[in-house]
C-alpha cells in the first residue's frame, strides 16, 4: 500500500527513556500511537510486583497480550482470573478493568487499542 492508499510503511523503535509512570500506577511506553493511523495503538505496559493498577475504563476495544511475569486480571464482571506469558486479554470498551503484579518481577503487556488510545478516553473510578 503507498501513502495515497492509507497506511504507509513504517518501523518504529520506540525509546525506554520515553516510558512514563501514570496515575494508574504503571509505567507506559508508546510503541505506536499516531495520528497517521487512528485504526490501532500499541503500548508497553509494565506493573511493580505487588503493585495493582488504579480501576479504569477507557472508551477503545483494548488487548493485553502478556509478556513478562504473572498477575491477576479483573475485567467487568468476570471472576479475577490468573495471567501469564502468551495469555491474551480483551477489554471491551467501557468495561471497569484492573490488574494486579502477584510475581516477584515486573508484569510486562503490551496494550493494543482499536480504534487509537487517546488520554481523554481514559476514566479513573477510583
Amino acid at each position: 500500500m503507498n501513502e495515497t492508499d492509507g497506511l504507509r510503511a513504517v518501523i518504529r523503535h520506540p525509546n525506554p527513556a520515553e516510558e512514563v509512570t501514570t496515575r494508574e500506577r504503571c509505567s507506559i511506553l508508546e510503541s505506536w500511537n499516531d495520528d497517521s493511523d487512528p485504526s490501532v495503538s500499541i503500548a508497553r505496559a509494565r506493573v511493580d510486583p505487588g503493585v495493582t493498577t488504579q480501576p479504569h475504563t477507557v472508551d477503545v476495544d483494548e488487548r493485553y497480550v502478556i509478556v513478562e511475569g504473572r498477575g491477576v486480571v479483573t475485567i467487568g464482571d468476570l471472576p479475577s482470573e490468573e495471567v501469564k506469558p502468551g495469555d491474551v486479554v480483551v477489554i471491551p470498551a467501557g468495561t471497569p478493568q484492573r490488574i494486579t503484579n502477584t510475581g516477584s518481577v515486573d508484569l510486562v503487556f503490551y496494550c493494543v487499542c482499536s480504534p487509537r488510545f487517546t488520554n481523554d478516553g481514559y476514566t479513573a473510578l477510583e
